[in-house]
Parts: structure tokens; sequence; C-alpha cells
């Protein structure tokens, strides 16, 4: 098979570098050979492709209410081959899932896929189409690093992952990383049924740290501050606390709603629409028509929208302690005025606040730690200087399980087909 020995020869090893910072061939290799035994007819066509998870940074729920946000793609991935099949079907096999098959002859959506696989792949592919590229059919070999339940996104990843093979084999890279993601958020929406922001898509597609201005959710202002996070001595470690977000649908839409009756008070519909001193000048007469959570629920929104943008200027500027010092106080509002940590519902669980807090101790004043994505239950993020990273690990462990304190890195690229990388480093 020609990429396995493509893949040894090292030529694909600066690209795995990049990635995942080693050249270690040992994956990319399983999934080759993997995918050459399912799909042996089209083996000498087959490449190599990668999505990545993304990580909150900043802006806390502020995209629904088209704030700012900062996130990052990170080294956890789904990584593909895949390889022109000349036929009008897409085959994707993911290992531990199963295949899905797609027929591009109808690429509506369709209502007994809402939920599933299929629903993305029909909407990624129905999305490029759209743009006026004749596509066909490809078979592709998955394999997800990406943590189920981290609030990193795999499904954006996957969606990403899709995007990047239809543009390799059909648009001849044409479609720019921007494009790519906002026909993944139109798939996980309109096909899979699931409404959703862009900052999954975008974080997974752009790659790096990515601030995202959402001020017109339609044509998101997006741009990279360009740092450098593995000279910053830091590790992102992100905990899984074990806790479900089973039954907690109605505190995450309670978030939005209440910030949407604090708008509709000045006629508006979002908070980004009403100026933050007219928000602050009338705060008596709010109180008294959506209560003191939606208030401070706002508040919160104002001071971490300007945070997020204060966190690029700061990786912009190369400025690490004051990029951490504002990631801690996000994790402050997000305790105090979000109020995301715990369930009002189940008073017993706060896992998530129980890590902050062993977190916060095992710092000691150092590094940076907040509630990750949604919040109420899940994942909490720190950022963890490396002499203290086996300490830190060790004493979250301890608590919450082994393997539960996830080391990661921020990985500078989106979602690439590893040869394009390869030609892209050479050039650079």
């Amino acid at each position: 098979m020609k990429l396995l020995n493509t893949i040894a020869s090292g030529a694909l090893d600066e690209s795995l570098r990049t990635l995942y910072g080693t050249a270690d061939h040992a994956r990319a290799e399983r999934i080759a050979a993997a995918f050459a035994a399912r799909y042996p007819a089209h083996a000498e066509e087959a490449a190599l492709f990668s999505a990545p998870g993304r990580t909150e940074i900043g802006g806390n729920h502020t995209d629904h209410q088209h704030g700012r946000v900062l996130c990052g793609s990170v080294d956890l991935d789904m990584l593909a081959c895949a390889a022109p099949n000349g036929t009008d079907e897409i085959h994707v096999f993911s290992e531990g899932y199963g295949e899905v098959c797609v027929d591009l002859k109808d690429l509506n959506p369709v209502e007994s896929e809402k939920d599933s696989t299929a629903a993305l792949v029909r909407g990624v592919a129905a999305g490029v189409s759209a743009l006026g590229y004749d596509i066909s059919g490809f078979d592709a070999y998955v394999h997800s690093a990406v943590l189920a339940g981290s609030g990193l996104s795999s499904s954006a990843a996957f969606e990403v992952l899709v995007g990047v093979i239809l543009n390799r084999f059909f648009c001849r890279d044409a479609l720019d990383a921007i494009t790519l993601a906002k026909i993944s958020q139109m798939a996980e929406r309109d096909y899979y049924g699931k409404p959703c922001g862009l900052m999954d898509q975008m974080g997974s597609a752009v790659g790096g740290a990515v601030a995202i201005d959402f001020e017109d959710p339609t044509n998101p202002i997006v741009a990279r501050p360009g740092y450098d996070f593995d000279a910053s001595r830091h590790a992102l470690c992100i905990i899984d606390t074990g806790s479900s977000h089973d039954d907690l649908t109605d505190d995450y839409a309670a978030v939005a709603a209440e910030m949407r009756a604090v708008a509709a008070v000045f006629g508006k519909t979002v908070l980004r629409e009403v100026p933050e001193e007219l928000f602050r000048e009338n705060i008596a007469a709010v109180r008294q028509q959506c209560g003191d959570r939606a208030v401070l629920r706002a508040r919160h929104f104002y001071s971490d929208d300007r945070r997020a943008a204060a966190e690029a200027d700061a990786l912009r500027e190369g400025d690490f302690d004051r990029f951490l010092a504002l990631v801690n106080e996000s994790g402050r509002s997000s305790v105090c005025d979000l109020q995301n940590i715990w369930s009002p519902k189940h008073p017993d669980r706060q896992s998530v606040s129980l890590a902050l807090s062993i977190g916060r101790e095992l710092l000691g004043g150092r590094g940076a730690i907040r509630v990750h994505g949604g919040g109420f239950a899940g994942t909490v993020q720190a950022f963890v200087p490396e002499d203290l990273l086996e300490g830190f690990r060790a004493g979250i462990e301890a608590v919450f399980g082994e393997g539960k304190c996830h080391i990661l890195r921020i990985r500078p690229v989106g979602g690439c087909a590893l040869d394009g990388l390869y030609r892209t480093i050479l050039s650079s």
C-alpha cells in the first residue's frame, strides 16, 4: 500500500509532529492498514485526514448572545484514512460504531436519520454540493481520540473531517476553513437536528487559538492570536469529573432564556444589542421584571465578552501571565454570576465545584482553572505549570479516579489532509 510506505519512510513525520507533538507512526499505520483491509479496491488512492476536538478557553455562554469567544483546537482528534470510490455513495466506518452508507443521489434532510452519523455525512455533502462542486463517493475508516462527554465536541470534529475529505477529493482544497465550519454547523443544525452555534466547528476547522466575534453570526469575525502554547511551560488539563449531562437540558436552556429576557426589557433579542451602560443604569428595573439570577447572568455576559477579547490580546502580545489572570477571572464569574457550576435540581451533585476547589488548592495561586463548556456537570479546564503537573494530576485522580485528568496541548492547525499539511510545512 502506497500510503503505508509513505508513513514508514518518514515523509509525514513533520505533519505528525505538528499535530501530536511526536512523529510516532503507530496510529497512522494501524488506521491505514485497517482501511486497506476493509476497502482494498481503493487502497492505493488513500490519504490521511485529521480534524481536532476543540476546547473553549474564554467566553463562557457568550456565543448565543452574539458575543466574543476564544477557543482552541487540541491534539485529540479524529483521524481517517479515505479514498474516492467512484460511486454515488459515501461509506464511513468508525471504530466502535460501525459503518454508515449515504447515497448522494438524495442530499435532502432525511427525517429518520436525525440524531445519526449518516445525517452529518449527508448534511456536509449537501453543503459542499450547494457551492457548485461535483462531488461523488468515498470510503473512510475513522478512529476517534476525542474524549466522549468531555466538552471537546466530537460532533464538530467529525463534521469537519468529512468536509476536509470532500474538499481534498472533489474541490481541490478550494474551500477555506471558515467555509467548512459553516457547512459543518448547517449539517448539525438542519440535518442532525441539534441547534448549535458556530464556535465548535470554527475551533476544529481553523485550528490553534481562535478568537471569534459573533456580533453578526452569519459572518463572524475570526482571528488567530498566533501564540505558541508549547512555549508557555504550562500544560492544558481537562478534568473529567465523571458527572453526567443527563437531565440538565432545562438548566442549559435557562441560561440563554434569562439572558434573552433581559435583552427583551430593552426591546432587543440578545444582550450584544444592549449597550452595557444602558443595562447597568436600569438594573433595578430589570430585577423587577426578570429576577436577580437573570441580572447576574447578564453581568457575566458583559464581563466575559470583554475578557474573551482581552485574552486574545494577551496571547497576541505574548503576555501569558495576563492571559492566566483573565482565565481565572472568567472562572470566578462563571461560579458567582453565571452560576453554571451545579444544578439547583441536584444540590448534592457538585462534582464540578469539587474539582474547582481541589484544583485551585493544588495550583497554589499559580496557573488557572475554570469550568469547561456548558457547565452544571462534565469537565473542568486548567492551565498547569509544568513543575506542578504530576502532583496536580495525582491530586485530581486521587479524588475522581485514574485517567480522569487528561493532559492535552493546543495544536496549531485545524482540519487537514496530512500530506497537504506536510507540503505547507515545507513551503513555510
